[in-house]
């Protein structure tokens, strides 16, 4: 009976006109409003918005892990994941081998170095293994429909959850799919594909040969993280390896820093928020070079931590390169 009701519900909505952006959710108001506004009609925005089976349907799992205990956990556990890594440099290789076509292009193209974008690929899903459990519009229509507004971190979290709706109404409106058939398998976090992209960051997205990216496909992932690179963090010089201090010696020291200081940052003093970091490069002439390319790396994934292992896996790789030439 409780199936039968809800095909029922489904069926009229299908049926129903929408001109308007009204509903008891201000928030759902808000986007519906936003992607009219990008060219998407009422009637379509207004279904997906009431669609039962996209904004009635809540990840627990994707809740509990954005709870700041958890995010602190996940910090800790980067470096675990840092160190396990290095450990699959032989797997890189045979990557960068696999699709140095693709790599050869996208260098030229844009000017950012394979061993980072494969570094990036192998920390994000090992390299396509780890597949998705979880759908984006869910993960992020949870975020906003359960958070509250009273620290900072919350008011982020519910901008950020209506902007990634809005880009996935937007996204499978182009795609000409109804509500019920937009599927985005992600993480708990939402980030879609290979390459891990938020929903918001869909338009870096290109194709190796084809006319629309597919962060699904390894050869797109590829050219969309280095255009994504060269566009948002104006990363278009190779890296000069020889200028690069010991990333094994640097990673170690980093590590003992963070664990010494509060609100450690490799790179900055301040956030864009305001908030003070004690900042380990800053001063440092030798480690300017690297600090350069940190910060770009830090525009994919705002984590030192993060920059730190993708720049250690990509020397190490760049080293094997060397040796074995």
């Amino acid at each position: 009976m409780y199936k039968f009701l809800i095909l029922i519900f489904f069926s009229i909505s299908l049926q129903a006109k929408y001109t308007n952006c009204t509903f008891k959710n201000e928030h759902y108001s808000d986007i519906c409003k936003k992607v009219v506004k990008n060219g998407v009609n009422y009637d379509y925005a207004n279904r997906f918005l009431l669609s039962y089976f996209k904004t009635q349907k809540f990840d627990e799992i994707s809740w509990k892990y954005l709870q700041p205990r958890h995010i602190k956990l996940h910090k800790k556990n980067e470096k675990k994941a840092n160190n396990v890594l290095v450990k699959r440099i032989s797997q890189l290789m045979e990557h960068l081998y696999k699709y140095k076509n693709v790599y050869d292009y996208t260098e030229k193209e844009y000017g950012v170095d394979r061993e980072i974008v494969a570094a990036i690929l192998l920390k994000e899903t090992n390299l396509g293994k780890i597949k998705p459990q979880h759908d984006a519009f869910i993960v992020f229509n949870t975020i906003v429909t359960r958070v509250e507004e009273k620290t900072a971190r919350q008011k982020w979290l519910l901008k950020m959850g209506k902007t990634n709706m809005a880009s996935i109404i937007k996204h499978c409106y182009k795609a000409k799919l109804e509500p019920e058939e937009c599927n985005l398998p992600s993480s708990y976090a939402g980030a879609v594909g290979i390459s891990q992209f938020m929903p918001s960051s869909f338009m870096y997205a290109k194709s190796y040969k084809g006319s629309v990216g597919d962060l699904t496909k390894m050869e797109d992932a590829i050219v969309s993280a280095s255009y994504y690179l060269h566009r948002r963090a104006k990363y278009d010089t190779l890296i000069d390896w020889s200028k690069m201090p010991d990333m094994v010696e640097v990673e170690d020291d980093w590590y003992e820093y963070e664990y010494k200081h509060k609100n450690a940052s490799f790179s900055y003093k301040k956030g864009r928020s305001g908030k003070k970091y004690n900042c380990y490069a800053c001063g440092k002439e030798n480690l300017k070079y690297l600090d350069t390319y940190v910060k770009k790396i830090m525009k994919y994934n705002n984590s030192s931590n993060y920059a730190i292992g993708v720049i250690r896996l990509a020397h190490d790789a760049a080293k094997y390169n060397q040796i074995n030439d």
